[in-house]
């Protein structure tokens, strides 16, 4: 069975740091890309971060220089790492999965989905 399963999310201060975790089970996560996107209240869902299967990182304006994006393929499983974060971080977290056969990965649409994670920055 296909899964992925996201965790590490929380209640953190602004300025606070947090790391998600994207785990894969069932496949192989070795040929694939992985994307974080978040969606929060009121708003649509918007991409994060993306990873190829190679580990060339993307982010998006807002979260650049803050965010860092890796993988162990060892683990099967990305890691979002969220430094200085603030309180229009908060939403829940998703991580998909698609097979990076090259391109831009800003034009896949992804095939395998976590069932997302809550992040709320707030003091």
């Amino acid at each position: 069975q296909v899964q992925l399963v996201e965790s590490g999310g929380g209640l953190v201060q602004p300025g606070g740091s947090l790391r998600l975790s994207c785990a894969a089970s069932g496949f192989s996560l070795d040929y694939y890309a992985i994307g974080w996107f978040r969606k929060a209240a009121g708003k649509e869902r918007e991409g994060v971060s993306h990873i190829s299967r190679s580990g060339s990182p993307y982010y998006v304006d807002s979260v650049k220089g803050r965010f860092i994006i890796f993988r162990d393929n060892t683990k099967n499983t990305v890691y979002l790492q969220m430094n200085s974060l603030k309180s229009e971080d908060t939403a829940v977290y998703y991580c998909a999965a698609v097979e990076d056969l090259g391109g831009d990965l800003l034009k896949y649409d992804y095939s395998y989905w976590g069932q997302g994670t809550q992040v709320t920055v707030s003091s």
